[in-house]
């Protein structure tokens, strides 16, 4: 039998090589991809992008990652880093450990010339990993667990995408995607010049490019895509970890070509019948139990709870589903949904409605009745979990259509440009009538809008979109932290200020001043990373502005046939670019753009001497590095204390079971809950906290099916009260409508801390069930 299935994966290497050769010549590239879990804290942890106090971490929807690709030329040429976060945004202090990490490891090679970090703005991760004040207020200031994990899981990253640098080739496509992103702020929209609104047919972008990854021996590895959509289905009292609808669409697509790849074993381990469907995230070796129901349910009926007790810290990790039967010496596929110029793309396609009337809301400020809190975007799906998987597939089957048709291949060379710019004072030509007038940016600060929120997440008070007056009340309060004077005043104009964030110091820096742009260049194939969500008609200008200098400096390679896309929220985080019309209505949009009125001007003008140097061959200078703060960070985050059971309580013991003699059907949920310990104890990272098992065929092995890298299981923290010793973790299983028929339990892994301060990893079981 291990022979047969040694043959079978054997041919299977052959066919993958072989498709590789039949569609690419030569390669031209040497690619590596990597992929690492970045979850953190799923415990006490203020989630970062909603800035809802109460919104903390309680658990986890589904796990978060980090994915890269590198790129280089062959006999030592040039390479570049692109790593793609399952997190609200890029760091600049997380940039700055994992390039210090990576000069310690590779001398210079990996740079901030070359290495992109960028987040997909899922608001449902950890926060506390932003060096700035105005960033971490909300979660306590900063949380050294959400930190270490990021620069853990990147250098981890680039290290495995380092590590498996191969000969290959690189294919891009472009498409439409229609239903996955609505204008939440149309009314600034409609302020763009209406000659250019006549130039496209959305007032959203609805392109999604996809760059496609094949080595020359296995075929496709991998691929990376761009589309702007918020990361807001899930809402902003959701409290599990999730990755949101991009988060989740990686997960499908890497599914997707599992099952794809491997179709030829499906016969073997799996009834996997349901192939038009988005495929689980399940073992090959899950058997397809032909045992009747009678007969399972006295199997099950033989299987009591297993009582939680020790195990080794490892021992989640190697009950991971998705390490059985992986192929040591065959590249891991790593697929990752990038973002792009987001800023005013909201994932909630059927529109914004008042909560109490179920009217839509107001055009122009997003009211009801006068008030911004009733006012919520909604759809597609009947939750937030169901609209993330909705606009999380959509995404996906696009994704998946797109690297099935990739046929155009990248040539060319691999460059970069990289400088740091002083966004509070930078000199800009703007175009007038009859010439040209230098104008400036200004020191960060944010508007009255900015505190109304957005029909994603609508703010408190009675602060409202589209207000560019203030009022008095506010005024005195802003006042008390930092008064704006006359000229910051002026240079912001239209914007009342609300927070003056650029000019506040104590007890450091509130927002940032020094910004990263780069550009990356693989072949036909441009990348601009920008530290912030630039809105889509702001996206629209600076891509034009770069593709223009491109195409007027005579390279070959860029005549008409060049792919920009805009990675959004790379590298560093700075909040929002609005066009200067936009910025005039001062939507929320609007009041969050930092540096006043001609921020876009000021980038478009960076981003074209960036490409000009490019084409020309020219360096650059590097411009002014910005302020490393982490020795000053302030963290006001309790630790973990202690960790407590009953008497007579084990940690890992079930608490609530399911009822004795239990069959389900698929669709059904199961819910078990267990004694537990705080999750920040352990983070369990490449592992898992909960765990559905099968009963395999020889009715003695239980065999991983579902972890909490699945849609389809939640685990769910909580304590009794809020400083009690004691939690509980309830794992609930959704039973996929592909799931195999046969004997089930559910299993949770944690780690719980004595009064010494000693971490001891412990395991439990339920009772068995039928799925029949």
């Amino acid at each position: 039998m291990l022979f047969i299935v040694f043959l079978l994966f054997s041919l299977h290497k052959v066919e993958a090589a072989s498709s590789s050769s039949s569609s690419s010549s030569a390669s031209n590239y040497l690619i590596g991809l990597g992929s690492h879990d970045i979850t953190g804290p799923a415990a006490d942890v203020n989630m970062m992008g909603y800035a809802n106090a109460e919104q903390t971490t309680s658990g986890i929807h589904f796990r978060l990652r980090a994915r890269a690709f590198i790129v280089a030329e062959q006999h030592q040429g040039n390479r570049v880093v692109f790593v793609n976060l399952d997190a609200c945004m890029g760091s600049q202090i997380v940039t700055i450990k994992v390039l210090e990490r990576l000069k310690a490891r590779y001398g210079d090679l990996y740079t901030e010339k070359n290495v992109a970090i960028s987040g997909i703005h899922t608001h449902a991760g950890p926060g506390g990993y932003l060096q700035y004040v105005v960033y971490i207020v909300t979660s306590l200031g900063f949380v050294r667990q959400s930190f270490d994990v990021l620069v853990d899981g990147i250098e981890k990253t680039i290290i495995q995408a380092h590590e498996n640098l191969r000969p290959g080739s690189i294919f891009v496509n472009k498409g439409e995607l229609l239903d996955a992103g609505v204008n939440r702020s149309p009314s600034a929209y409609l302020n763009n010049p209406a000659d250019e609104r006549r130039k496209y047919k959305y007032d959203v972008d609805k392109d999604m490019t996809l760059v496609k990854f094949e080595d020359d021996e296995w075929g496709a590895i991998g691929s990376f895509n761009w589309f702007a959509t918020h990361g807001t289905s899930m809402s902003r009292t959701n409290s599990l970890i999730s990755g949101d609808n991009k988060g989740a669409a990686a997960r499908f697509m890497e599914d997707w070509f599992e099952q794809k790849g491997v179709k030829s074993f499906d016969g073997l381990f799996a009834n996997r019948s349901d192939t038009g469907r988005i495929p689980r995230r399940v073992s090959r070796l899950v058997p397809n139990d032909d045992a009747n129901g009678n007969e399972l349910m006295r199997l099950a009926a033989s299987f009591q709870p297993y009582k939680g007790q020790p195990v080794t810290r490892l021992s989640s990790s190697a009950r991971r589903v998705r390490n059985a039967l992986r192929m040591a010496e065959r590249p891991e596929f790593v697929s990752a949904f990038c973002q792009s110029n987001c800023g005013d793309v909201s994932p909630n396609v059927l529109g914004a409605f008042c909560t109490d009337t179920g009217l839509p809301c107001d055009f122009y400020h997003s009211t009801c009745n006068g008030r911004n809190e009733l006012c919520y975007g909604r759809g597609p799906g009947s939750d937030e979990f169901e609209s993330t998987r909705i606009i999380g597939e959509r995404q996906f089957r696009k994704a998946a259509e797109l690297f099935d048709k990739a046929t155009e291949k990248l040539k060319g060379k691999v460059e970069y440009r990289h400088t740091y710019i002083d966004f509070s004072s930078l000199e800009v030509s703007v175009p007038k009538v009859g010439g040209a007038e230098v104008v400036k940016t200004c020191p960060a600060a944010m508007g009255f809008a900015f505190a109304a929120g957005t029909t994603d997440g609508p703010g408190a008070f009675d602060f409202k979109q589209g207000d560019d007056q203030g009022n008095v009340f506010w005024r005195l309060v802003r006042n008390v932290l930092k008064a704006p004077d006359q000229e910051q005043i002026n240079c912001q104009c239209p914007k009342p200020i609300l927070l003056d964030t650029g000019e506040m110091k104590e007890p450091y820096d509130w927002a940032p001043s020094i910004l990263p742009v780069q550009i990356l260049r693989i072949g036909q194939l441009v990348i601009l990373s920008v530290p912030g969500e630039f809105t889509t008609m702001a996206g629209r200008r600076l891509r034009d502005a770069v593709k223009g200098v491109l195409i007027s400096g005579g390279r070959k390679e860029f005549d008409n046939n060049v792919h920009i896309v805009i990675a959004g929220l790379t590298n560093t985080y700075s909040q929002y670019v609005t066009t200067f019309e936009e910025y005039e209505v001062q939507r929320y949009e609007g009041a969050s753009t930092l540096y006043g009125p001609h921020t876009l001007e000021a980038y478009i003008q960076e981003f074209k001497k960036l490409a000009a140097a490019l084409i020309n061959g020219q360096t650059v200078e590097p411009g002014p590095q910005p302020p490393d703060l982490l020795d000053k960070q302030i963290s006001l985050l309790a630790p973990v204390v202690l960790d407590a059971t009953p008497l007579g309580v084990n940690f890992g013991d079930v608490k609530t079971d399911v009822p004795l003699d239990s069959t389900f059907k698929r669709g059904n949920t199961v819910a078990v809950t267990f004694w537990s310990a705080c999750p920040r104890n352990d983070l369990l990272t490449e592992g898992t906290f909960a765990l559905v098992e099968i009963l395999q065929n020889d009715k003695k092995t239980w065999v991983p099916a579902y972890d909490d890298d699945d849609f389809c299981l939640k685990f769910k923290w909580s304590r009794p009260a809020k400083l009690s010793p004691q939690s509980y973790a309830t794992i609930e299983w959704r039973i996929p409508e592909n799931a195999a028929f046969g004997v089930y339990r559910i299993s949770h892994f944690g780690a719980s801390k004595n009064l010494l301060g000693s971490i001891r990893h412990f395991t439990g079981s339920s009772s068995a069930f039928v799925v029949a």
